[in-house]
């Protein structure tokens, strides 16, 4: 099962003693902000956790399965994630 707002609200309320609206406002302010950072370039460093970083892909060369013509597919910009090893040493995984 996926981990989603709604369980992030419940936890807060749940172990901070914090109420639900108060939860919500503080979960929906942490997303904000890391929206923001993202929209202007910047990346995200979570210590523990990992960090999301804003990277630009360069056009490349595609194909319509249609028709099989060939064409560009513009650049874009998306979001990454690393995460870091003491996450990744807690899940098991190796280097």
């Amino acid at each position: 099962m996926a981990l989603v707002k709604d369980n992030l609200i419940q936890s807060l309320y749940d172990q901070c003693g914090l109420s639900k609206h108060t939860s919500r406002v503080l979960v929906d302010s942490l997303f904000e902000l890391i929206k923001k950072a993202l929209e202007s370039g910047d990346d995200v460093l979570i210590s523990g956790f990992g960090k999301f970083m804003v990277k630009k892909n360069a056009q490349r060369r595609g194909r319509n399965p249609a028709t099989g013509e060939g064409l560009i597919l513009g650049g874009r910009t998306v979001v990454g994630f690393r995460c870091s090893p003491v996450l990744r040493e807690k899940m098991g995984g190796e280097g």
